[in-house]
């Protein structure tokens, strides 16, 4: 509360009233060294009311498919108490000044939901207060409704629109003090309201970043070093030069923190197919750099060396290594999973406009303040001076949250004197991706005669993401990698988790869920092993870890840090089980495995219903239950289960990306292969009423997916998975 402030302000020429607010105190509180910068400013969103009564949220929040936009009018709509459909958003122009457009970590509903209801509140207070005293009478004897002021004794009514003037001139009520709906009044919050980006995107109108076209604009593809830390060593440009609608080839500079360019060779000509042909026809000697010999087995050894011996202690409880030094039975495994690519539908690009005294850019971005940053750095001019334009984008997944993409535009148009269109190709983006970490986990424990556990040893190592974007001064590797693994939430006596970086030249950063996907799949499957070592049913064997409500923190000595609550947890394990119908008989050749997490506040369980064909597992049916505190909009939340599911369910069953000679060995689909639609099992979603304040639902379901697969594969088969992508080999 005492870093949000709100601001009353009169337009000029009788706009209405408009109310500025700060949403994003919640992720300025949780902002870690890795994650992306989050500038300290006043507000990142306004209220307008117009004199027609109409409402605009001017919002810095990007939409990226998850629908975004949509939720955060449907919190303001119901506060501010007028119908859904006369409430839109628009697009707030890059301003760190005013604006935090920061958008990641699923954070946007849950750092915005009481700064919107206290905004909303606030205006219909001001808007009684007018009403009031126009009629002469106490403000407590009127109402709203729908967009309207009503008098409780007479009925009269007078709408929004007549009463902005009039209270655009009133003082701010305190938003500390101003009074909420209660959750049983609420009409909007709670109901499935078509998504408001949907529309345009079913007509073609909506415009993504790779849609942009402006006046003058050429089109430009860069050539970059296949290895890893590659640069150029010389080029000659003599046959790009001579392809018809070529224009320039520029050679663009890499760059290094925090923004990690490649640089390379640039072809910039009148259409993207010209570029294309363009960069087919340069010859390019490369310096492949200091990373050419890196490999999936090279790195393979270095995890096998780290997690053999201790590594920095992130979580001790009891005594883990005494507990085990002296257990009769002990359970051991080491589980594995590789880099991943984003492989977002509509690959990177960005177009800038650099000139003498300013500069124009249009970005799908998820960060686009970083983009303005980097934009006036290389044209060097003030950063209010550049404008930005947030597009909307075809999947973020964390890659666009970089700004690599965005240099290169900047530093194409500034060498060219015109604006250009980077656009990267399929292949580009596969193969220069900022991947999600390879990591490796050797797990050990002991259960008593009982089966109970009594000891619980990690070690965990990975190439940290910190490492790429944290300053020296400030470095702790383990960081970025140990979240859902330092915290697991079962009722062990001895517990210790051990992190040990490893060092790569492979480029890594935020991930659907980040460490969440790695960990969640390690820890739900090594719990499932000791429920199997203790011939228990794997749902009774983690209710009876999770009987005991605790409340569990990443950092016991941060009372601010995320905090989980096992009775939550406990409540979506029974839930999806009893919606999957645990334990009841499955047709021949099928099984079921279950799975729980908790990642970015929120609660998520499936129960995965499969079978094996040919050797290739087939996910049937998935039953999830959700406690994603207060929901918005079902609908909403169902489709980032779902979509969520789909990626994981490819992390699990399809793609990933393997490193030899310093390069990836994927570059499209045919490679890194995706759930195809006619792989797509049923998924049903059940969601836990809850008076909490809305969490995360952009990432929470991906972790515990893999995890209910192999779990499920187990009973099945009685193999154990314990390496991502499951191959025909693991089960056979």
């Amino acid at each position: 509360m005492k870093r949000r402030s709100f601001l009353r302000a009169t337009a000029a020429g009788g706009a209405g009233l408009v109310i500025g607010l700060r949403l994003d105190e919640l992720l300025a509180q949780e902002a870690s060294p890795s994650s992306p910068k989050q500038p300290a400013n006043p507000f990142d969103a306004w209220v307008r009311i117009d004199a027609a009564g109409n409402v605009t949220l001017t919002c810095s929040k990007s939409e990226m498919g998850q629908g975004v936009h949509t939720c955060l009018t449907q919190i303001l709509a119901e506060e501010l108490d007028v119908d859904w459909a006369r409430v839109r958003v628009e697009q707030a122009l890059t301003n760190p000044a005013v604006y935090d457009h920061a958008t990641g970590g699923s954070s946007s509903t849950r750092s915005s939901y009481t700064p919107l209801r206290q905004a909303g509140a606030a205006a219909r207070a001001m808007l009684i207060d007018a009403a009031a005293a126009r009629w002469g009478l106490a403000p407590e004897s009127c109402r709203t409704e729908r967009g309207e002021v009503v008098h409780v004794a007479t009925g009269r009514r007078l709408a929004y629109g007549a009463l902005v003037e009039a209270a655009s001139k009133l003082p701010l009520p305190d938003f500390e003090k101003v009074v909420l709906k209660e959750a049983k009044e609420f009409r909007i919050v709670g109901t499935s309201v078509p998504r408001g980006d949907i529309p345009s995107k079913v007509d073609g109108s909506v415009t993504y970043g790779i849609d942009v076209r402006v006046p003058g604009m050429l089109f430009a593809v860069i050539a970059r070093c296949p290895t890893f830390g590659g640069k150029v060593k010389s080029f000659d440009a003599t046959k790009a030069k001579a392809v018809p609608g070529v224009k320039h080839v520029v050679e663009v500079a890499a760059m290094g923190a925090p923004v990690f360019s490649t640089g390379g060779v640039a072809v910039v000509a009148e259409r993207t197919w010209a570029a294309m042909k363009g960069r087919e026809a340069l010859q390019i000697e490369w310096d492949h750099g200091p990373h050419a010999t890196e490999s999936d087995a090279t790195l393979r050894k270095t995890f096998e060396e780290l997690t053999s011996k201790p590594g920095t202690p992130v979580r001790t409880e009891g005594d883990a290594p005494a507990a085990l030094a002296k257990a009769d039975r002990k359970i051991e495994a080491v589980y594995e999973t590789p880099f991943q690519a984003h492989a977002a539908m509509e690959p990177l690009n960005a177009t800038v406009d650099v000139r003498q005294d300013r500069a124009e850019a249009w970005l799908g971005a998820q960060g686009p303040q970083w983009g303005q940053e980097v934009i006036a750095q290389i044209a060097g001019l003030p950063q209010a001076s550049v404008t930005v334009h947030t597009t909307m984008m075809g999947g973020g997944f964390g890659r666009r949250y970089a700004a690599d993409f965005i240099v290169e535009a900047a530093q194409v148009s500034k060498a060219v004197g015109a604006p250009v269109q980077v656009l990267w190709t399929r292949e580009d983006d596969m193969e220069h991706d900022y991947y999600r970490p390879a990591a490796m986990q050797r797990l050990t424990a002991a259960v008593d005669a009982s089966g109970a556990a009594v000891a619980w040893l990690d070690r965990m190592s990975s190439v940290s993401i910190a490492r790429m974007w944290d300053p020296p001064d400030k470095l702790k590797p383990e960081s970025s990698e140990i979240d859902g693994a330092a915290n697991i939430p079962y009722a062990i006596p001895n517990i210790q988790v051990e992190y040990a970086e490893a060092l790569s030249g492979v480029p890594r950063a935020w991930w659907r869920s980040v460490e969440h996907s790695t960990n969640g799949f390690v820890v739900e499957s090594f719990v499932d092993e000791l429920a199997a070592a203790a011939k228990a049913d794997p749902l009774a064997y983690r209710l009876k870890l999770l009987a005991e409500d605790r409340t569990l923190r990443l950092d016991p000595k941060d009372p601010e840090s995320p905090a989980l609550e096992t009775r939550r947890l406990r409540a979506c394990l029974e839930l999806a089980a009893a919606r999957a119908g645990w334990g009841s008989p499955l047709p021949a050749g099928r099984a079921r495995g279950i799975a729980g997490h908790f990642s970015f506040e929120s609660y998520v369980a499936h129960v995965v219903e499969l079978s094996v064909e040919k050797g290739v597992p087939r996910v049937h049916r998935v039953v999830s239950a959700v406690d994603c505190g207060v929901v918005i909009n079902p609908d909403g939340v169902a489709a980032q289960v779902e979509s969520a599911i789909v990626y994981g369910l490819s992390a699990a069953l399809k793609g990933s990306i393997t490193i030899a000679n310093g390069k990836p060995q994927q570059s499209n689909f045919d490679s890194f292969d995706v759930l195809r639609i006619g792989e797509m099992p049923v998924v049903e979603v059940h969601l836990i009423p809850s008076q909490e304040r809305p969490t995360g639902m952009g990432e929470p379901a991906l972790p515990p997916i893999a995890a209910a697969v192999g779990n499920a594969l187990f009973a099945l088969t009685g193999k154990r998975v314990r390496r991502l992508p499951i191959r025909k080999a693991d089960l056979a």
